[in-house]
């Protein structure tokens, strides 16, 4: 059984709850919880007609779940926020916190396919009920597709010379584990760089897997709709994709191109930026290694 001990601490915790500015009645909602560490936070922070609602995905954090009264945890992708906050008679709520990365429970969890640490069968799904694994995008993809993949999702140069040569060798043998997709892949992973490359592989195919950049984009336009004014977003990215999105959504209600403009050049956005980018202190970092990337971005509800 999962033990919230395997989930270790959450990054940026003090920071991340102080951005939602809690009120003790306030109604809040963590969409990634993972470990529950964010959301326990929250809680300290409520009064007791205060209500927290979190999602996750994972079936292994239903495990995590806090015993409150004032806390519901729905087994659901926070891409459908909406509609089942609406489902438990929820319209607004003073603020929403993400954590965009994948739970060091997830990495940590050699089965699950995760990790560039161990060897293990392509997986990689953070809902273990969907059908698409890394498997499939590795196996069934075309090369046109796992290029794209690759390019944009890894931010990989090689991008069409890996796809080419996945599909040359998946035509005599099925690429099954990640040991068998490390050795395809050997001639681009030189020994100086092979962690760092092999990450970006994995990051392609498990964003690729658990379509994460679509559900980013499909929860990111329901918040200025959820939030009641004054109402906060608390946000941690990990890697430019995700962060890009976010900064350009708070900045312009966007994710490309720029907003239309009044004839003075001015353009309504439901949202402004709180302080600056905050990033995790020296001594964090040392005491969890996960947090070197962390990006934390704060918004308030015009």
């Amino acid at each position: 059984m999962t033990t919230i001990m395997e989930y270790h601490n959450p990054v940026l915790l003090t920071e991340t709850v102080d951005g939602l500015n809690i009120k003790e009645d306030g109604v809040y909602v963590d969409v990634t919880f993972g470990g529950g560490g964010h959301s326990k936070e929250i809680l300290k922070r409520l009064g007791e007609n205060g209500k927290l609602f979190a999602f996750d995905q994972d079936e292994d954090a239903l495990e995590n779940t806090i015993d409150d009264n004032r806390f519901k945890l729905i087994h659901e992708n926070f891409r459908h926020i909406k509609r089942f906050l609406r489902f438990y008679g929820v319209k607004k709520v003073d603020g929403i916190l993400a954590d965009f990365g994948v739970s060091s429970h997830q990495f940590d969890v050699a089965e699950r396919g995760f990790s560039t640490r161990f060897d293990a069968d392509l997986d990689m799904r953070m809902n273990q009920k969907n059908t698409l694994s890394a498997y499939n995008v590795v196996n069934d993809y075309e090369e046109q597709k796992l290029k794209e993949v690759f390019w944009q999702y890894g931010e990989l140069r090689p991008a069409p010379a890996m796809a080419k040569l996945i599909v040359e060798y998946r035509d005599s043998e099925k690429i099954v584990t990640s040991a068998q997709l490390k050795e395809v892949l050997k001639k681009f992973l030189p020994p100086k760089h092979e962690n760092k490359v092999l990450a970006q592989i994995y990051q392609a195919i498990r964003i690729e897997v658990n379509q994460e950049i679509e559900a980013l984009k499909e929860f990111l336009v329901q918040t200025p709709d959820l939030l009641n004014e004054g109402g906060r977003l608390s946000f941690i990215s990990y890697h430019s994709l995700e962060d890009r999105l976010v900064k350009r959504f708070i900045r312009s209600g966007l994710f490309e191109g720029e907003p239309e403009r009044d004839v003075f050049g001015n353009f309504e956005v439901p949202l402004k930026k709180v302080n600056g980018l905050i990033v995790p202190s020296k001594e964090e970092i040392k005491i969890n290694n996960r947090a070197r990337s962390a990006k934390l971005r704060i918004a308030e509800k015009i």
